[in-house]
């Protein structure tokens, strides 16, 4: 029997994530009425992600990697080996809650016009952080500026509705429609992926769901850890290629200056608040105004991966 939802994960480095997870896959697989099956993608981890996947009893299938690769490729990757009509996307740090597959399995199934639908994402330790917003545009940045961020969340409410865009961590997608829109754009390799692709299916004309109905848990291992300098170059970058692919240069640059002052302000403020360091809000400054400068994540995967291959080579 062919499946009907593909649970898609794709899993960096992070063992102990990815087991929590895929035991909720386990959990919710045993509750929907339709056959599944789960895919792993293991982005050249070295903590053993890969054979304590094979091992789980939940994983139908791990495609372990020798070189480390973006996001969005990956999601593409997986998307394109599911057999059925959905692939549920998955982060190695989103540990689905029950009921969450039927859920959105039901809300797009109810809307044979929407191509994917993004789960209701809560913080670990609690509350419920935005997991779905606007499409980024010059007057989403004016917002941002003047201190209007809630103007541009669209995870609100307690019923289905459309956004413009939904966090990947948990997001159900209709294979047909990914395929016709060429997937996910590599060129994006971590950041504004789930953007570009929302934006490509609302211009091939389908819609985007959030379904609060659907939770996950998103634990956010990427936002772990000090000043995260290679994440925030990487967030500026594709945040301005966004721009620039769907806006124009005009409207990427306008967005740049409208994104550093508050940036600037909080570094100010952190240098008399006791406690707070102005160095992370710095370097968000300096990304937005020059994204083109720097090291991201994609630089830090090619040294990853140049030093793998070398140790390869030594054995």
């Amino acid at each position: 029997m062919l499946p009907e939802v593909t649970y898609c994960v794709v899993n960096t480095n992070q063992r102990e994530l990815l087991l929590r997870g895929l035991d909720a896959i386990a959990r919710e697989a045993a509750l929907v009425p339709f056959a599944t099956e789960c895919l792993v993608l293991d982005n050249a981890s070295d903590d053993g992600s890969a054979e304590a996947a094979r091992a789980h009893p939940a994983v139908t299938e791990v495609v372990a990697l020798d070189e480390r690769r973006g996001k969005g490729e990956n999601d593409s990757a997986l998307l394109q080996r599911t057999r059925g009509p959905f692939g549920l996307l998955l982060n190695e740090d989103s540990e689905l809650l029950p009921g969450a597959t039927q859920a959105l399995h039901e809300a797009l199934v109810g809307r044979p016009d929407a191509a994917a639908a993004g789960a209701r994402l809560l913080h670990p330790t609690g509350g419920e952080p935005p997991s779905a917003w606007r499409f980024p545009t010059p007057r989403t940045a004016l917002d941002a500026a003047l201190l209007r961020h809630g103007r541009n969340v669209q995870s609100t409410g307690t019923a289905t509705r459309e956004v413009d865009w939904a966090q990947s961590s948990a997001m159900l997608v209709r294979r047909d429609a990914a395929e016709q829109i060429g997937w996910f754009d590599p060129r994006f390799f971590v950041y504004s992926d789930e953007v570009d692709f929302a934006r490509r299916l609302r211009d091939a004309g389908w819609a985007v769901l959030w379904v609060p109905g659907a939770q996950a848990v998103h634990h956010e291992q990427l936002r772990t850890g000090g000043v995260p300098e290679r994440r925030i170059v990487e967030f500026a970058r594709n945040r301005d290629l966004y721009m620039r692919t769907h806006h124009g240069e005009r409207d990427a640059r306008t967005v740049r200056w409208l994104t550093a002052p508050p940036y600037a302000l909080r570094a100010a403020a952190a240098l008399v608040l006791p406690g707070h360091g102005p160095r992370r809000y710095w370097r968000h400054v300096t990304a937005t105004l020059r994204p083109a400068r720097g090291e991201g994540l994609r630089e830090a995967a090619a040294a990853y991966n140049a030093e793998r291959h070398a140790r390869a080579g030594e054995r």
